[in-house]
């Protein structure tokens, strides 16, 4: 089997793309795209350059094809309307402007042939015959944007437009890497993708990601169904890509399931979820035959959790949209917050005009009697005045009853009412919990039978909502009624008590009652529910559910004085712990400091007084509620307000994501236990599970609710869908012995590892990694796993039995995360802040660092990894073969891409890589082979960054060169020369007419297109007219991307990281640490030696003495150095470009730099400074700043950085620090230069390999014949 079957490419992109063809797209690979219009038909996509995203050339010649009525003129207005540049604007708010104007049309006004001002509307997408509509699939679609330049795995167009975003991993990769590593930054660097973008599709082949534009990852789902629920789930990039992307169905998901909300936090897209797009479309086909149903379009029973309020509006917006009449949507519902919370939804999205929200029977009744779109109202308004009967109040057939929680509402005396006002109304309900025997007949009679189903074990199988687990934490009661909590539940269905109905409630139970509120009991539940909110695995916000208001806030006031007793013990503790050992006691005070509580309980007459007769005072919480917006802030993740005492508000209609423990101590049953405990059940980052903790006996009643509300729609029994907690135990003992059995046959002792502790740890742990990363099956392996372990973990916390297997959990979870850290790039933030610190002491502030572009690191010191014992590290990496190998693919990776965007001829190197790591991946060669090839080709890699000297060429003149001359035409040695110079006069003419934001301004774009035409028109004639037309373009779109708007570009040295060129680090050759360097990943080495620098404080220092010395010059004040006029160390330089002699740039200054920087190099170091004259007289950089562009401080360093890459390399460069001080009122460059660890040979601008000294206090060439012995004597 060939080893290219297992790529990305083969298993997931190819077959992709053949589907999309099978379902009527057009498919172009366009990777090398051609531009123009001329080329649209012929492998051209239709555009001008890459920083389009819209195909003018195609979405232009479908305008007028779907409007062919209207004039040019109309047509470009169009065409101009959706190509607009809209980057100052909201990211969500152009997606929307652009989003309207695609579904509605484009609003155009012109002259017609008769004189008169007509306005017209474009249309843009034939939303009823997908027919109509051009569908093309274009894989490798690059796209620049404002500074970077990215390559998409798959976009999919309509008439032109990019609607369908496609990020495809190997099958081998997790696909949340495509949304971490890819998504997340091509929304930062291409923003102009996703500002006409409606879908985003994540997949790795067999693990598929639907989400909107800018959904963070919780909100990416899958994609189980194409047309209907019966189907049985099936997770697959087929699947989404059928169920998504098959013309008439994208279509009505663009059309119909897409709506914008306003936020306290901004404007966020909202795409439909899978079941959603199904139920919906089930309750329009059921609209479409209601005649037939007589009204009733059934039930539309999706859990709590799940989204109702959005499927309502999805619903009646695509009725209004895609049905004829003049449609009124009355939305029911029997409790305020409720009806507030789903009016409020519909406003949010604008599909409310006016105050629609009925105040009163009488307000709801003149509503109804009018022309509106939406009514919304409690069932309670629907009743007559009094002494008459209920009036008609519309007699329309188009009016839609859409009712929320119908079991509730739909039978009683006020359904009744709402049949009578509306008699030729249809009705529709939602309901997020099902039908109960009893319930189920009436429902019926009023709404038919379900027309859609997406139950509570769904939900928790799409990640639509977490799982919830339960926790008996019941303390000891005696109460002698066997049926007390089912009669008490009863009486408490449905709604609160008010004042009258809690004191008859005591009387009836006054025994059962006094033992539930007794204070002795209710303080040992405070003290627990204290212990236990603190202790939880994830901190998330939770609830507390009392009995009755007066139990509600006494539990606030016993809870309040646990709270400071638990704190007062942890103060205690953590004063007993050393600094390391108490950081976890000390978090858990700052998050008990913090946090902030509060009762909530509806308004009653005569509150205060009856319960300051009970010794409660309920004036400070009535004024919280009233001054202070609590349920925004609880609603607020970051908010402190993190634990809310109720009784019965909050408990429906109220979403709180970050809420993970609902603490029940009231008894409840059937529909008012579900919707309580599914405030627990939304989807939050880092959320796993939801935690139900039962102090009152809610369970059995939990069985016989979930028996139905889970049930699946075979029948199948949905009862053990909320799973014990206590069970879990046994379930994590279980998972950590398959996770022990399955380490211990790779020799990976888990329980040894969470013994051992410094280096020991370290070496065992590094050991261990290398073990587990045999082969791609064995990693995935360990990591799902662990991660098994991990969630069962933090699901028990903070239960005392999981302690015993903190110890294994915690090396696991740190192994794992070690393992996955080898795909990303090293995170050395921590470490390198102490390191900083410890040499800012030695070095000083106020920095520059002169770094090669494209390493992109924070260097804080100048340090040449080649003085450090490869030899020594060689021992104690040994055997780290597998991770190595990771980690050099990986960076290599970042390398070779970074420098293919400087050079697009270096593409190759790119796709050679991926084809090993395929390779490698499919197991068709041992890690040893892997190391050789990588190695091999670091190797080229490292050939071809050395190719500007060779050639003579700086970066941007070979990129340009290298474009010219490969793959084709054949050339002469001459005709290379002749090509050499027309890259050169191309670049330096170019260069100063690439202005402020010239690729946005069509003349100056079109501008550098003919200069680039006339230039490369002294081409050899080699270059016959195809090529040369190719040729232009390819130049064109490199300098393109190459060139920033603002003046800079991807040669600079402050240009982003992933821009920035390389910076490889030769060994000297033939030498041991040669060996070293070969076949060790460098990156390994420098953390290990950032590790001992982090822990060892006499290590750190020997490193800061070996690396720039404690008493060296390099720490010496620059007035010292200035005040000993020029030495062995220390050089003055008036200008570094600027002849001051002869009022012109002059090569000879530039000379004079490297010079010194070189001879430093090749001697024992030193320092230079640029500003400062021969008589130690500071003139300042202002002569220089005016010659660099931008001109100023960056631009001179941004200049001088890149003068140096030319004239030493990346290497040396790396061994200047540069740093910009104020010397007699001017600015003043200093650049120290450490010793190279190898020979240095410089090239000058007119001659090459000058092998520079320094000497006294001048700088030498040396002789040819001598530099042989006096390398012998320097480096030995």
């Amino acid at each position: 089997m060939s080893p290219s079957r297992f790529s990305e490419d083969a298993l997931v992109e190819q077959p992709a793309l053949a589907l999309l063809a099978d379902l009527g797209f057009e498919v172009i690979d366009g990777f090398s795209e051609q531009f123009g219009s001329q080329h649209v038909g012929a492998g051209g996509l239709g555009r001008d350059d890459q920083a389009e995203v819209v195909l003018r050339h195609r979405l232009r010649p479908k305008l007028v094809e779907l409007n062919p009525e209207l004039p040019d003129s109309a047509i470009d207005q169009a065409v101009d309307a959706i190509v607009l540049d809209r980057s100052t604007m909201d990211p969500t708010r152009a997606n929307e402007a652009v989003w309207t104007i695609l579904r509605d049309g484009v609003k155009v006004t012109f002259t017609a042939d008769d004189g008169a001002r007509v306005t017209e509307t474009v249309r843009v997408i034939d939303w009823w015959n997908s027919d109509n509509n051009e569908f093309l699939a274009v894989s490798q679609f690059w796209v620049v944007g404002p500074m970077h330049k990215r390559r998409c795995d798959v976009v999919c167009f309509v008439n032109g437009i990019p609607l369908v975003l496609f990020e495809l991993k190997a099958s081998h990769r997790a696909v949340e890497h495509a949304y971490t590593a890819n998504l997340r930054d091509y929304r930062d660097t291409i923003p102009q993708l996703f500002t006409p973008n409606a879908v985003i599709i994540l997949s790795n082949g067999s693990d598929t990601k639907v989400g909107s534009t800018f959904a963070p990852w919780e909100r990416f789902g899958d994609w189980k169904r194409i047309d209907n629920e019966a189907e049985p789930g099936v997770i697959s990039l087929e699947t989404a890509i059928r169920g998504v992307c098959e013309p008439r169905r994208l279509l009505d998901l663009v059309e119909n399931f897409i709506r914008y909300l306003g936020r306290p936090g901004g404007l966020v897209k909202v795409l439909a979820q899978n079941h959603q797009v199904l139920g919906v479309n089930a309750a329009m086909e059921a609209l479409q035959s209601v005649q037939t149903r007589e009204g009733r379009l059934g039930v539309f029973w999706h859990t709590q959790g799940s989204g109702k309020s959005l499927s309502m509006l999805f619903f009646t917006q695509k009725v209004l949209r895609r049905e004829p009449g003049n449609w009124t949507f009355v939305l029911v519902t029997d409790r305020t917050e409720l009806d507030d919370q789903l009016y409020g939804e519909f406003k949010d999205a604008g599909a409310v005009e006016g105050h629609v929200q009925a105040t009163s029977s009488a307000n709801l009744r003149e509503l109804l009697g009018q022309d509106h779109r939406y009514v919304f109202s409690l069932i309670h308004k629907f009743r007559p005045e009094q002494g008459h009967d209920m009036p008609v109040c519309s007699d329309r057939s188009d009016v839609i009853v859409i009712t929320d929680e119908a079991h509730r509402s739909q039978y009683s005396t006020l359904a009744l009412n709402m049949r009578l006002a509306l008699p030729n109304a249809s009705f529709l309900g939602f309901t997020g919990t099902p039908l109960i025997a009893g319930d189920e007949e009436r429902t019926r009679e009023v709404f038919g039978d379900y027309v859609s189903t997406y139950n509570f074990r769904d939900s928790i199988e799409d990640g639509a909502t977490v799982p919830l687990y339960y926790e008996n934490r019941i303390p000891e009661l005696q109460i002698q009624n066997e049926n007390f909590e089912e009669e008490l539940a009863a009486i408490l269905e449905g709604a609160e008590l008010d004042e009258a109905q809690d004191r008859a409630l005591a009387r009836r139970f006054a025994t059962e009652y006094q033992l539930i509120t007794r204070p002795e009991r209710l303080r040992r539940i405070a003290a627990d529910l204290v212990r236990h909110f603190v202790g939880r695995g994830f901190l998330g916000k939770a609830m507390f559910v009392a009995v009755d208001k007066a139990t509600t806030i006494r539990m606030y006031d016993i809870v309040t004085e646990e709270w400071q007793v638990h704190l007062g013990e942890l103060r205690e503790r953590a004063s007993g712990l050393s600094e390391l050992e108490r950081a976890g006691v000390d978090a858990q005070i700052a998050f008990m400091e913090s946090t902030d509580m509060a009762v909530v309980v509806s308004q009653a007459q005569n509150e205060i007084d009856d319960l300051a007769q009970l010794g409660l005072d309920i004036e400070p919480h009535r004024r919280r509620m009233l001054d202070e917006d609590l349920d925004e802030r609880f609603k607020d993740p970051n908010d402190p307000f993190r634990l809310v005492f109720v009784c019965a508000m909050w408990m429906t209609g109220f979403d709180v994501p970050s809420c993970s423990t609902i603490y029940l101590d009231r008894p409840m049953r059937n529909h008012t236990l579900m919707q309580t405990i599914a405030r627990a059940n939304r989807v939050f980052p880092d959320k796993e599970n939801g935690l139900i903790v039962d102090y009152v006996g809610v369970f059995r009643h939990l069985e016989a609710a979930l028996a139905v509300y889970a049930a699946g729609s075979d029948g199948a029994d949905g009862s053990d869908i909320i799973r014990d907690k206590s069970e879990l135990v046994g379930e994590l003992e279980s998972a950590l012995g398959e996770l022990v059995d399955f380490s211990d046959r790779w020799d990976v002792d888990l329980e040894l590892l969470a013994k051992a502790e410094g280096f020991e740890f370290i070496a065992l742990r590094d050991a261990s990694m290398e073990a587990l990363l045999v082969d791609d099956e064995t990693r995935r392996g360990y990591l799902s796993r662990s991660d098994r372990v991990r969630k069962l973990f933090s699901a028990i916390l903070p239960d005392p039995k999981a302690g015993p297997h903190a110890g294994v959990v915690g090396v696991a979870r740190n192994l794992a995360e070690k393992i996955r850290s080898l795909d990303e790039p090293p995170d050395l933030s921590a470490v390198a802040g102490a390191v900083s610190e410890l040499l800012d002491r030695s070095v000083g502030a106020q920095e520059y660092v002169i770094r090669a572009a494209a390493d992109g690191s924070d260097a804080d010191a100048v340090i040449d990894l080649n003085t450090i014992d490869f030899d020594a590290l060689a021992a104690r990496l040994a055997g780290k073969k597998r991770s190595s190998a990771r980690r050099m693919a990986s960076d290599l990776g970042r390398r070779l891409e970074e420098s293919a965007r400087r050079n697009p001829s270096r593409l190759d190197l790119v796709e050679r890589l991926r084809t090993l790591i395929d390779e490698y991946n499919a197991g068709s060669m041992n890690v040893d082979e892997m190391l050789r090839r990588l190695q091999a080709l670091a190797g080229q890699f490292s050939e071809e960054e050395q190719r500007t000297i060779r050639e003579g060429l700086d970066e941007p003149e070979l990129a340009v060169f290298d474009l010219l001359t490969r793959p084709d035409p054949v050339l002469t040695d001459t005709e290379r020369d002749e090509v050499k110079k027309v890259a050169k006069k191309l670049m330096a003419t170019i260069e100063d007419r690439l202005v402020f934001d010239w690729r946005k301004r069509s003349e100056t774009r079109e501008r550098a297109r003919v200069i680039i035409h006339d230039v490369l028109d002294e081409l050899p004639e080699v270059y016959d007219p195809d090529i040369y037309d190719r040729k232009c373009e390819a130049v064109f779109s490199h300098i393109f991307a190459s060139f920033f708007d603002d003046g800079h570009s991807v040669y600079d040295a402050g240009a982003p990281a992933d821009l920035q060129p390389p910076a490889p680090r030769p060994p000297v050759a033939g030498s041991d640490a040669a060996t070293a360097v070969a076949t060790l990943d460098v990156d390994e080495v420098t953390k290990a030696v950032l590790e001992q620098i982090s822990t060892d404080a006499a290590f750190a220092e020997m490193v800061a003495a070996r690396l720039i010395g404690k008493d060296a010059f390099f720490a010496v004040p620059s007035e010292e150095l200035i005040a000993q006029d020029e030495t062995f160390e220390v050089e003055f330089k008036s200008t570094a470009r600027w002849n001051v002699v002869e009022s012109r740039k002059d090569k000879r200054m530039e000379d004079a730099v490297v010079k010194t920087i070189a001879g430093f190099q090749n001697a024992d170091g030193g320092t230079l400074f640029i500003g400062i004259d021969n008589d130690r007289n500071p003139l300042g950089l202002a002569d220089d700043c005016a010659v660099v562009r931008p001109a100023n401080l960056d631009g001179f360093l941004n200049w001088l950085t890149e003068h140096l890459i030319r004239a030493i390399g990346h290497a040396a460069t790396m061994r200047t620090r540069a740093r910009f001080e104020v010397i007699g009122g001017h600015d003043v460059c200093r650049v120290d230069v450490a010793r190279s660890s190898v020979p240095l040979r410089a090239q000058m601008s007119e001659k090459a390999d000058v092998f520079w000294v320094r000497m006294s206090n001048t700088t030498r060439a040396w002789p040819d014949p001598e530099i042989e012995q006096y390398v012998k004597d320097h480096w030995g």
